[in-house]
């Protein structure tokens, strides 16, 4: 896992540990990494509305969320992450499958051997 990946999950276990002390009782512990302010999974409703969110605040065109995970295989794969990598990340389990979800371009994959560096950081949007 990317050092960068790491500490952004550890900064989140941390903000979730000050969530379940404030829901006291009300924490549901089902051993989630991503929920509600209560410990229960996110509803689909709750990230759609939150995806849209960060889509106005960046003033970006209206998009599904799955077309966020085209865009991400597309982007990791010019940043010159390996095929394999991606693959593995995206679950496909084909060459066939890959060529079918990510986004065809012109621009050359960028030669570098931590690409992670430049995907895992926080972003300016979600402050």
């Amino acid at each position: 896992m990317p050092p960068q990946l790491l500490a952004l999950l550890r900064a989140h276990g941390a903000e979730q540990k000050g969530e379940r002390e404030k829901a006291a009782q009300l924490w549901h512990d089902e051993g989630w990494v991503f929920t509600s302010p209560t410990g229960e999974p996110l509803k689909y409703h709750t990230d759609f509305r939150e995806w849209k969110r960060l889509l106005r605040h960046a003033g970006l065109r209206e998009a599904r969320l799955h077309d966020a995970r085209h865009t991400a295989a597309t982007v990791l794969l010019l940043l010159g992450a390996p095929a394999r990598t991606v693959m593995s990340l995206m679950g496909w389990s084909s060459a066939e499958m890959a060529a079918r979800d990510q986004h065809e371009t012109k621009t050359e994959p960028r030669p570098g051997p931590r690409p992670a560096a430049q995907v895992w950081r926080p972003s300016r949007w979600t402050e």
